[in-house]
Formats: structure tokens, C-alpha cells, sequence
């Protein structure tokens, strides 16, 4: 996968914090001290007496920072709540935690992909003895903490973040296939691509895959997201919307992914007259006057709204044709065919389960 240069990961990363201390106005500052049972799911602003929750201003970055957050803050916990209650419950104490043996180094050495490659089991001995004592200390919190959960000797109200649906508007992106009832294919694939990234042009032939198996039940949707280093990308991209006017951004798309030679602006004309674009002059005439720059940019300025830092990356969900909105999940990278198709059932089995609830 190919990401954003460095200045805007790093203003990304920067707009993550800002928002998370945004929708969570008490690490700011606290407005009282009262205490009140834990919510996954707080309002966090009143804006003209309408409450604004944390799930609407949440996108991908902001649920992966706040996973992360969640799970720092359970395994803190575990330990607050055993720390506070061994006093009057001894048996909780972590002390006894137990050690790896040699025997135990020895397999774990046996046992890992690549470890070998590393080094001898000498040299990777006491390394190895670090990292399994913090796995068996762990492990011994998760199995104390446990004791003392079911025993009911602490409450717990420390929730993990929603399961993040993130809602995606398809707005201009090309379509694969028109024909039918749109809402016959509520499953939505919306790919976001640059046509000089390597992984693009890889995962290419993957979604051939899954378009021949879910035919029927899948749209799928092309969006672009050029890369400020690939100096050609947008220019692609604006050529392949030139081409959409005559009905060939699709043969036009492939033939820009399967190329090898190298492609400028100056010989994009050419490869529109092999995609089958009958009318060069008008093709270039579109390209000369970048009539579509202002679609590509409002591609990459929504892609990166929604957390998208890299290509490829893949919007896959349920979709809804009123409102031209696909609620799904993001997928990054030259993602499997397996994977694909595991997201895809799950969707589906949604949308049957719903269709059964309303007969």
C-alpha cells in the first residue's frame, strides 16, 4: 500500500489528537467533578439544543486511535481494579505470576515463522525470556481480573469504542454496471485508487475475481485518491473521466493498469485511441483544458475526510440507492480475494437476515 508523504501523515496524525481531545473535552478540561458510569457513546457538544454523540464525528482514523486507547486503558484497569482489591482479597495478587522455563524458551523458538533467521537460540535467548515473561504476566492479570469479575468483587463500566460503520457518499464515482434495479445490489465495493501506484495495479485482477462471483449482488464503484508524488497520477485520472464522456473509462482504467511503458500527459491520446475513444480531438481538447481536475480533487478531498491515507483502499458495506451511501467498513492495501469475499458474505448475511425480519 502507498501513502501520503510524510508532512501529511504527519498533519493527519496532529488532526487525530486534536479531535480526540475534541470528543473528549474532559482530558481538556473538566467541567465537574461528578462521577458518572462510563459511556462509549457520550454527547459531546449541544449545538442550538441538538446533542452531537461521538459516533457522528468519528471516521476511520479516529475509531483506530480510539481502539488503541481502549485497549491501553482495560489492560490499566485490570490492574487498578486487582491492585485495590488484593488487600482484602490476597489470593489476587500478582506475585505469583508464573516464569517461562527454558523448555518454554526452547519451543517458542522451535515454533515461530522466521525466528531462526534472526539468530541462534542462544543469542535469542534472553530475548525471547523477556517477551514471554510480559505474555505470562499479562495472562496472569486477564486470569486474576477474571476471578474477581466472577466473584463480583468489582464492576466494570470501561466499554470498547462501537463497532464503526464508516458512511461513505458515492457522489461521482464510476459505476461498473448500470443495468437493473440499483437496489437489487445492496452490497457496494467503492475503491479509491492511483493509477501509478503498484498495489493498485495489482489488486486490479482481484476485483475482476470478485465481480464474476457476485455479479448480481455486488456494485462496485471507482474513485480516485493521485498521490502528491506520482506526478502523472492525476493527470491519468482526469484522462480516464475525458474518456467516461465517450463511454470508455473503463477500457480506458484497465489499459492505464496494465500498461508498462511509461505514460505522460503529452501520450495519453494514445492510449484513449487504443481504449476505443473514437473522438481523440474531443478527448484532448477535455484533457488540455483539465475539465475534470476539479472531480479528481474532490475524489482526493473526500477520500481523505474519510480517513483515507493510502492506496488502494476500499469502502465495503451495505448501500443505500436513495441516498446514494454506502455504510461499511475501510480496507487497505492489494487486499485478497479471501478477505474480499469475507466481508462481502458478511454483508450480505446482514441484509438477509434484515429481509427476513421484515416478511
Amino acid at each position: 500500500m502507498q501513502f501520503l508523504p510524510l508532512h501529511f501523515a504527519r498533519f493527519l496524525g496532529i488532526s487525530v489528537l486534536v479531535s480526540l481531545m475534541g470528543v473528549f473535552p474532559s482530558l481538556v478540561a473538566a467541567e465537574s467533578n461528578e462521577l458518572r458510569p462510563y459511556t462509549n457513546n457520550p454527547v459531546v457538544a449541544i449545538v442550538d439544543d441538538e446533542p452531537v454523540i461521538l459516533e457522528d464525528v468519528k471516521n476511520a482514523q479516529i475509531h483506530e486511535a480510539m481502539v488503541q486507547l481502549y485497549q491501553m486503558q482495560s489492560q490499566a484497569l485490570k490492574e487498578k481494579i486487582l491492585d485495590k482489591l488484593v488487600k482484602n482479597h490476597p489470593e489476587l495478587k500478582l506475585t505469583d505470576a508464573p516464569l517461562p522455563s527454558k523448555d518454554d524458551v526452547a519451543r517458542f523458538y522451535a515454533n515461530t515463522p522466521g525466528i531462526k533467521e534472526m539468530g541462534t537460540l542462544e543469542k535469542m535467548r534472553d530475548e525471547i525470556t523477556v517477551y514471554l515473561e510480559k505474555v505470562y504476566a499479562r495472562a496472569y492479570v486477564d486470569e486474576r481480573y477474571q476471578l474477581a469479575i466472577n466473584k463480583g468483587w468489582a464492576k466494570v463500566y470501561l466499554k470498547a469504542p462501537l463497532e464503526f460503520r464508516l458512511k461513505a457518499q458515492i457522489s461521482t464515482a464510476m459505476l461498473w454496471s448500470d443495468e437493473g434495479d440499483p437496489s437489487s445490489r445492496r452490497v457496494f465495493l467503492l475503491e479509491y485508487s492511483d493509477f501509478q501506484c503498484p498495489f493498485c495495479k495489482r489488486v486490479q485482477a482481484t476485483l475482476d475475481q470478485l465481480r464474476e462471483q457476485y455479479s448480481k449482488e455486488v456494485q462496485f464503484g471507482y474513485r480516485h485518491f493521485p498521490l502528491e508524488f506520482h506526478k502523472e497520477a492525476k493527470y491519468m485520472a482526469e484522462s480516464v473521466e475525458c474518456a467516461r464522456d465517450q463511454g470508455k473509462f473503463w477500457e480506458l482504467q484497465r489499459l492505464l493498469y496494465d500498461n508498462s511503458d511509461p505514460v505522460s500527459r503529452t501520450n495519453l491520446h494514445q492510449f484513449a485511441k487504443k481504449a476505443g475513444v473514437k473522438n481523440i480531438r474531443r478527448f484532448q481538447t477535455c484533457l488540455k483544458e483539465r475539465k475534470y481536475k476539479d472531480r479528481v480533487l474532490n475524489d482526493l478531498s473526500e477520500g481523505m475526510k474519510l480517513g483515507i491515507r493510502g492506496t488502494p483502499t476500499f469502502i465495503l458495506g451495505t448501500y443505500d440507492p436513495d441516498t446514494r451511501t454506502v455504510y461499511g467498513e475501510l480496507l487497505s492495501g492489494a487486499v485478497s480475494l479471501e478477505k474480499f469475499k469475507k466481508v462481502v458474505e458478511k454483508y450480505l448475511s446482514i441484509l438477509r437476515a434484515e429481509a427476513n425480519l421484515v416478511r
